[in-house]
């Protein structure tokens, strides 16, 4: 009996090793438990352009590669093109078919395109701020699936200041009154803010420091290059006060105090940032890649010496690993050329943000063109698509697939090292990430009316005429965004922006431009539920079918607030009373079709923020940072006069009912009072709207309700005309 134990515990022991020293077994496992065993798995150890193969041994698919990554690429490309499986943001598990369906033909599929990144700053706030390590492994399986193996890893990184800080002097206080809160830790970090969200409870920074090591642990088992966060000068604003140091003058951000600059030409620049970096090293290693953004959005920086400062940020940086590239984002005058003229080729790794609109890499047109380029200096092609983590269905493809394929012969292009993902949200539009992320495999060029096809039969599993007639109205309208418009992600909703007489815009600086007819929303809505009965219970179906159907209520608001703007303007009261009630209605109904799933919960969200809370006071912290993000953003002044109310709004259930409701009644409300004869006030609509932030009140995340059926009933109270 005891021999048999210790057998047991040897078999399960040398299971785990082999877990750990492959990867892709383990990732298999996670998809379908059995998995593993229906595939061999080959590395092949071969320089030159990236590649993996699909391939058959007796009746088990072989996919190799030159690296774990790009196995992981082909294993995916295997799952949705041959078995019919899409492993999406909504869903990262499925029942793999006993037995697999066959390669019958070895597949070769290759890139020159080598570095293929992910993440934006914003992304580490609107999306993963309240994430733990379940929820971060399925997004690394994500990475990996997709072929990424660049991604910023900046989890932690208030760990790593708040070490150097206190090694400089200053107190708990000091350092909590400098490092923003869990929600807003983006924007300290791109030296926008201090403190805003905070201060941080002690055990906020034990947990994120175990989260991080298991993040960058994870990724190099896969051979995942982790872009850590490096050092470009910033110190809190008191700096020159507390630590005699020669720094910018302190400036405003939308209402907020920013972090000072640390000027290059100081002496003590090299011993602060060789402080920072041996902090970093002790808590989570090198990297052979670290990001940093001096001056992001910043003003006032005439009497820089840019060409000091970039040296003197570079220097640091390779005084920790000779070998290292820095990584900066290409955003509005970023990087200046005057910063990066004189570095040599292969240092400086250059992600051109918003590449599917306004390219900045030399190619015209583009409201942030450069004549020149990025001059010598090695870039990635990337795909923004997203701000503020914002709900809604949007995409640029006509753009994306233009510019993409423009790069081959263009000389500027030259010194291009791949495509990155840089939006400020996930979880959304799971469409975009899947053509951008295929791009660099495809050795033909590929129309957005074959590639859908392809999409929708592996998304669903199946080949259906009606879902192809819908998804052909929707990348031909709202998925394709044209050039020209500049709007900075989705088409906002009208339920989320503070009523006015001329809503259009939710947020201030959302650039929005009607492209798309809003009443195709809803005949694709209709196409898809004529067909919802026969994929009932097909994951990703009823997920497209929520959002699609939710941007069809979307659009149909719009078209009832205008309606009765009019019938305001009018003095029609009639029509007004039965306007203003439909867009109400409207509203609500949004709520509940919402409530089917999780992911468009705002209890998905504020249970993510309490459940990592180990006390009833860190839970409401969290709590708090989760709720005024999504909302006023910041404090009154900062969310009026700075503007940033409502920018990271979300068109969720709960919020929906309970705070977007009560604007639009109010302001229904008041309109109704002028047709009466009364005065117009203005409402204090941060008046209403803070006391949503400081509640408590449970929302769950947990789904109500089923999907295809609440679809059809609201869908029939929405369009019922």
């Amino acid at each position: 009996m005891r021999r048999h134990i210790i057998y047991i515990l040897l078999t399960y022991c040398f299971t785990l090793s082999s877990l750990a020293a492959n990867p892709i077994k383990g990732l298999l496992e996670r998809i379908d438990k059995g998995a593993s065993n229906k595939f061999i798995i080959e590395v092949v150890n071969k320089q030159g352009d990236d590649f993996f193969e699909l391939d058959q041994k007796g009746s088990k698919v072989v996919v190799r590669g030159n690296n774990y990554v790009n196995i992981a690429t082909g294993v995916n490309w295997y799952l949705k093109y041959y078995a019919g499986i899409q492993l999406s943001w909504n869903g990262m598990s499925a029942k793999l078919p006993k037995v697999l369906p066959p390669v019958k033909e070895k597949k070769h599929f290759q890139t020159p395109l080598k570095l293929r990144y992910d993440f934006n700053y914003c992304t580490f706030s609107y999306s993963m701020a309240f994430w733990g390590w379940d929820r971060w492994e399925k997004e690394i399986d994500w990475m990996a699936l997709h072929g990424i193996n660049l991604p910023l890893a900046v989890v932690g990184e208030e760990c790593v200041w708040f070490n150097m800080l206190k090694d400089l002097g200053y107190s708990k206080k000091e350092i909590n009154e400098f490092i923003a809160g869990p929600a807003f830790l983006a924007w300290w970090e791109m030296n926008n803010l201090e403190g805003w969200g905070g201060p941080n409870p002690d055990q906020w920074y034990t947990q994120q420091t175990i989260l991080q090591k298991k993040i960058i642990k994870r990724m190099r088992e896969y051979g995942i290059e982790p872009v850590l966060p490096g050092y470009s000068g910033m110190v809190p604003h008191n700096a020159k006060k507390k630590l005699g140091l020669n720094v910018s003058d302190s400036e405003l951000w939308n209402g907020y105090v920013r972090p000072a600059f640390l000027q290059p030409t100081d002496s003590r620049f090299q011993e602060i940032a060789a402080l920072y970096y041996k902090e970093l090293e002790k808590l989570f290693g090198k990297a052979n890649y670290y990001s940093m953004d001096p001056f992001h959005e910043a003003k006032g920086i005439e009497n820089v010496d840019l060409d000091a400062a970039g040296k003197a940020v570079m220097n640091a940086m390779k005084k920790v690993n000779p070998k290292a590239v820095w990584v900066v984002q290409g955003w509005t005058e970023n990087p200046r050329d005057e910063m990066i003229k004189n570095m040599k080729n292969g240092d400086l790794l250059i992600l051109d943000l918003f590449s599917e609109c306004r390219p900045m890499w030399g190619m015209q047109p583009s409201i942030w063109y450069r004549k020149k380029g990025y001059l010598q200096h090695n870039w990635l092609f990337c795909m923004l698509e997203n701000f503020g983590a914002n709900v809604g269905l949007h995409g640029r493809m006509d753009q994306l697939l233009h510019n993409f394929y423009a790069t081959k012969n263009n000389p500027l292009a030259k010194h291009l090292k791949g495509i990155g993902l840089t939006m400020e949200g996930i979880e959304n539009n799971p469409v975009m990430f899947e053509l951008m992320t295929e791009l660099p495999w495809r050795e033909e060029r590929v129309t957005k009316e074959s590639w859908i096809k392809e999409y929708t039969a592996a998304r669903y599993g199946a080949t259906d005429n009606t879902i192809n007639e819908a998804w052909s109205i929707l990348i031909n309208g709202i998925y394709n965004c044209p050039q020209g418009n500049n709007q900075q992600g989705a088409h906002e909703s009208i339920f989320c922006g503070r009523p006015s007489l001329n809503n259009f815009q939710a947020s201030s600086w959302s650039k929005m431009e009607n492209y798309y007819d809003p009443t195709t929303t809803e005949d694709a809505a209709r196409l898809l539920l004529s067909v919802a009965d026969k994929y009932h219970g097909n994951n990703n179906f009823e997920y497209d079918l929520i959002d699609i159907v939710r941007q069809a209520i979307s659009d149909r608001a719009r078209i009832v607030y205008n309606k009765t703007i009019a019938d305001f303007k009018s003095f029609d009261k009639k029509s007004f009373e039965i306007d203003s009630q439909e867009f109400l209605k409207l509203l609500l109904a949004q709520d509940k079709l919402l409530g089917t799933r999780k992911e468009f919960r705002v209890g998905n969200w504020i249970q993510q923020a309490r459940a990592l809370g180990k006390t009833q006071e860190e839970k409401d912290l969290y709590e708090w940072n989760a709720r005024v993000q999504i909302t006023t953003w910041g404090n009154r002044y900062s969310a009026n006069k700075g503007g940033l109310r409502d920018y990271a709004h979300k068109e969720w259930n709960g919020i929906l009912k309970d705070f977007y409701y009560k604007r639009w009644e109010a302001y229904w409300q008041v309109l109704r009072d002028v047709l009466a004869g009364k005065p117009m006030i203005e409402l204090d609509y941060y008046a209403m709207e803070e006391p949503w932030t400081k509640e408590t009140n449970v929302y769950s995340s947990s789904p109500e309700g089923d999907c295809v059926t609440t679809a059809k009933e609201v869908f029939q109270t929405a369009f019922n005309r």
